[in-house]
């Protein structure tokens, strides 16, 4: 239980907490990756799409049930015991993935990995975020964010080059092996303290006692939206898109997974270094949404003729929706350590969820106005209500984190 550090002094805690996050999406983007083979060798046929939309939805409603039982696991038990409850879960379902023989079978599995896969992020950063100075957290939680991403990277490279099945044995045995690694893991000294004295911790219920409570958690979903819609719309079905929009030569979600997240990464560092340089969440996540913009009316509009220059776009909007990390940490830095991991876990995975109305509503609009015209309008919606709530969040560069919601 140490007091606040500077983030070189936190470096086993922000390794173990990136490894971790790592692992997390490394697992969750593996089915980005591996949707068109696995769904096509378990028997979906002609149904291609529609099956990968249930699959990923199922896998999105489990996390949102897991954010919410784990962000109040979280702040009643400890951040360390959802690091490892749910690294445990979704390594295990991952595991199981390799062993679906019918669809059926495949969206249980998704189901319980999305589950688990809800806990590791929110924990991770709430965690760091209470270890070290304000001045150096978004140093921190930028590293954490940084080499999470890089696990896309890796899912995208072993979803290509391997079989499918192979692949989720992989980041099952990769979880449980961190697991192993992170048992030293302490929770902070915020949260001993608030354990001690604070009541109520970990009840979502006290997010919507208050009216200005319950827009600060809103407005923190919100300012994620943009990032999943292009992420869980235009990514995941990029192979789709890029028939309807022309381009020439075959474009596969490997790869289009790859350009898009080996950009993240960049655009995760650079987000977080820009608000450390501007002082200001806020300005940083602005600054990116507008580069989201830009790169969502670019693939739209099909300005990309060749599969090079698909994936340059698909790489752009990586780049663009780099600011998840400042986003969470912004959301982590709204609330009081009794409800902080709460917030920390579930507003990632409700952002993640918002994909869910977002694919339904796409699917839905499709053979009416055609995949540009439909997927325009969720992103005009999608954008419009993010662009209102970051420009209506307060702003919290260097706040101090030791107060509770009570």
């Amino acid at each position: 239980m140490t007091e606040l550090v500077g983030w070189r002094r936190a470096r086993s805690a922000i390794l173990f907490a990136g490894l971790g996050y790592f692992v997390d999406i490394f697992d969750l983007l593996l089915f980005a990756v591996l949707r068109v083979p696995s769904v096509r060798d378990l028997g979906a046929g002609d149904r291609m799409l529609e099956v990968g939309t249930l699959l990923q939805n199922t896998q999105l409603i489990g996390m949102m049930l897991g954010g919410l039982a784990w962000g109040m696991l979280g702040d009643r038990r400890g951040r360390r015991t959802v690091l490892y409850g749910s690294i445990l879960l979704y390594s295990l379902a991952t595991l199981g993935n390799a062993t679906a023989t019918s669809i059926s079978q495949y969206v249980a599995w998704r189901f319980l990995a999305g589950i688990g896969l809800a806990g590791e992020l929110g924990a991770a950063l709430t965690l760091v975020s209470e270890m070290v100075d304000p001045r150096e957290r978004g140093t921190a939680t930028t590293l954490v964010a940084t080499l999470g991403v890089m696990g896309a990277v890796a899912a995208a490279l072993v979803g290509e080059l391997l079989p499918w099945r192979t692949a989720y044995v992989i980041g099952g045995v990769l979880g449980l092996a961190l697991l192993v690694l992170r048992l030293r893991i302490a929770d902070s000294a915020m949260f001993h303290r608030t354990r001690a004295t604070a009541h109520g911790r970990g009840d979502l219920r006290r997010l919507f006692t208050s009216p200005a409570r319950a827009l600060r958690y809103l407005r923190a979903i919100g300012i994620g939206m943009p990032i999943w819609f292009s992420s869980g719309v235009l990514i995941t079905f990029a192979p789709e898109f890029a028939t309807a929009l022309g381009v020439a030569e075959p474009v596969t979600s490997g790869r289009a997974v790859l350009a898009f997240y080996a950009a993240t990464t960049l655009g995760d560092l650079a987000s977080g270094l820009l608000s450390q340089r501007l002082r200001s969440r806020r300005a940083s996540v602005a600054i990116f949404m507008a580069l989201n913009v830009a790169g969502i009316a670019a693939y739209l509009l099909g300005t990309a003729s060749t599969a090079a220059g698909f994936y340059a776009l698909c790489a752009w909007l990586g780049v663009a929706t780099g600011y998840w990390a400042v986003m969470v940490t912004m959301a982590v830095e709204q609330f009081g350590t009794d409800l902080r991991a709460t917030v920390g876990t579930s507003v990632p995975t409700f952002v993640r969820a918002t994909a869910v109305p977002m694919t339904l509503a796409f699917v839905a609009l499709r053979p009416g106005m055609g995949m540009q015209v439909a997927a325009g309008v969720i992103a005009a919606v999608v954008c419009g209500l993010a662009a209102v709530a970051v420009a209506t969040q307060r702003e919290t560069y260097g706040v101090s984190l030791d107060f509770t919601e009570s």
